[in-house]
């Protein structure tokens, strides 16, 4: 679940009359070395998830390793970088079923993997001013294409893309990517045979904060033999007091043009997601409600990343199915006033119905739940530094056909090493 901006006007308007960012990064450069990082992730995750209506269980144990390198630019007026990661997924225990990508394994996968799944990728990077273009094969986080990294292994796109940040406030992108790999497989193209084969796809849009409480955001996409794809946000933060503060967030997706491989006999469909959050020092608590129209229910991880649903309902499951309204109440604390920095717990029940069952082979109306849980601790210092021990847990029931009754576990023990 994320949070983003928006507006179409908005983004006339600034480039129209807000003023050209002081700095350039790039004449701040200091070099391909000097500016250099190498970062280590271990990322050691456990899942099991238990079927209730006799559905195969699963149950999966692997350790991760995630090495990114980001070199600096080089001094001048155009300057030249790399970009480059290398990804490891060692099987420790069970199947890869639910490690990557989720769900059933595929029919045409056998139960198990390797012992081990590697992928390498690198994306050459010029920057003049404060605008960026990089090509080759980079990670994503955009609410009409976002890499999913929400397993062991993260999801990369090959292609171009620009980011532009010359306006104070507002950052600009645009891209095109031909090809992708989800979680945890090094295949691409037509190789690829976890989800649909990404022709190309293109996209643009932006964020502008017009103040430190109000920032809003635009995205258009077209996922070629897929879909056409249109979001936008606002995000507005009120506040009431040093330690109080009343946050409104909309998210809204609109597809056209939706291909039979998608979806058979679908043409467009709607979903849209508002939240308020009140925060009152070490406690917050949340009200959401999302809806979900059109020929079909909202789809993605067809081409434009399985991250790319950015709603306020999204959890276990998205609440994204045909015709579906959905409720959520939820509450998080952070127990750093109370004295455990580092610790934080997050709650959540989410009830979606008017499912339009017989659309997925049933008959009549469906209805779904979900109860989270998320607990999660970084050490604030010693030997373990930095180390996020997380569990989280989903009971989620269900009498849409298209879906199963699950109790959810994944564990986590994230560790981030800065090489250099």
């Amino acid at each position: 679940m994320k949070v983003m901006k928006w507006s179409v006007i908005a983004l006339a308007v600034a480039a129209g009359t807000s003023q050209m960012a002081l700095a350039s990064q790039q004449s701040e450069a200091k070099g391909f070395v000097e500016d250099a990082k190498l970062d280590l992730l271990l990322r050691n995750t456990y899942w099991n998830r238990d079927h209730n209506n006799g559905n195969h269980d699963r149950d999966t144990w692997a350790q991760g390793f995630i090495t990114t390198f980001e070199s600096g630019f080089t001094q001048g007026t155009i300057g030249v970088g790399v970009d480059a990661y290398g990804l490891l997924g060692v099987k420790l225990d069970g199947g890869q079923d639910d490690m990557f990508p989720g769900g059933p394994t595929p029919a045409a996968l056998p139960g198990d993997w390797e012992d081990d799944l590697s992928e390498a990728g690198a994306a050459v990077k010029f920057r003049l001013s404060n605008t960026t273009l990089k090509y080759g094969n980079q990670f994503v986080n955009l609410p009409v294409i976002a890499s999913d990294d929400s397993r062991l292994l993260p999801e990369a796109f090959t292609g171009t893309m620009i980011t532009s940040s010359e306006i104070e406030g507002l950052e600009l992108n645009a891209g095109h990517f031909t090809a992708d790999s989800p979680m945890g497989s090094p295949s691409r193209d037509s190789e690829n045979p976890y989800n649909f084969t990404l022709k190309s796809i293109d996209f643009a849009g932006g964020t502008y904060a017009f103040s430190d409480n109000l920032s809003a955001s635009l995205y258009f996409s077209d996922v070629e033999d897929t879909y056409d794809k249109k979001y936008a946000n606002v995000n507005y933060v009120m506040p009431l007091s040093d330690d109080q503060s009343l946050t409104f967030d909309l998210n809204y997706y609109k597809t056209d043009n939706i291909e039979d491989r998608v979806a058979v006999n679908a043409d467009d469909n709607t979903i849209w997601s508002l939240s308020a959050k009140y925060s009152t020092g070490a406690h917050a608590f949340i009200l959401a409600h999302q809806r979900v129209s059109g020929d079909t229910g909202y789809q993605y991880d067809a081409g434009d990343g399985g991250g790319s649903i950015w709603v306020a309902n999204s959890y276990l499951s998205d609440f994204n199915f045909k015709d579906e309204r959905s409720w959520q109440a939820s509450y998080e604390l952070d127990f750093s006033s109370y004295g455990v920095s580092g610790l934080q717990w997050k709650t959540a029940y989410v009830r979606g119905d008017n499912i339009d069952a017989a659309y997925y082979g049933g008959e009549g109306e469906a209805t779904e739940r979900e109860i989270f849980n998320q607990v999660s601790y970084t050490f604030q210092d010693g030997a373990a530094k930095d180390l996020t021990l997380r569990a989280r847990n989903s009971i989620l029931r269900t009498n849409n056909p298209a879906w199963n009754d699950v109790n959810e576990w994944r564990l986590y023990a994230i560790y981030p090493i800065s090489i250099l």
